[in-house]
């Protein structure tokens, strides 16, 4: 009877999804957010590359350096950030929704002086991992 239920303990605890491969599964916020992070915070495109699509993987390392990405793709040199997550469009049904659209705000300061501001970038879902698609225009 021991034997048993130590099998189904091993068999209940084997059946999770399989993140050895791909890490583990994240969230839009959180795709957004370590996106940032990884241009305004630790200044890392290698990092950033992880949260992106990869016709947007070709644009980031063609800049080559943080800074680069900072003032060209989103138009924005800051210091000192910090960041938040402003508005999400996606809600109940997140688990069917393929494209979310998250307004990322951040707090820092731009030529010394301290400034406030958002970004809005577009998430698809490809597979069951969430891709950072595009960088929507200010408006």
């Amino acid at each position: 009877m021991r034997i048993i239920a130590i099998f189904c303990v091993f068999f209940l605890f084997g059946c999770g999804p399989d993140t050895s491969k791909s890490g583990p599964i994240l969230s839009p916020e959180d795709v957004s957010l370590g996106f940032f992070t990884a241009i305004y915070v630790d200044k890392d495109i290698k990092k950033a590359q992880l949260y992106v699509s990869d016709p947007m993987k070709e644009v980031i390392s063609h800049y080559h350096i943080a800074s680069s990405v900072q003032r060209h793709m989103l138009n924005l040199s800051m210091t000192n950030v910090t960041l938040e997550i402003e508005e999400i469009d996606i809600d109940f049904f997140r688990k069917s929704a393929q494209d979310v659209t998250v307004i990322v705000k951040m707090h820092g300061l731009k030529g010394g002086s301290p400034w406030i501001d958002d970004r809005t970038i577009r998430l698809h879902k490809n597979g069951i991992k969430w891709q950072i698609s595009e960088i929507l225009p200010e408006r």
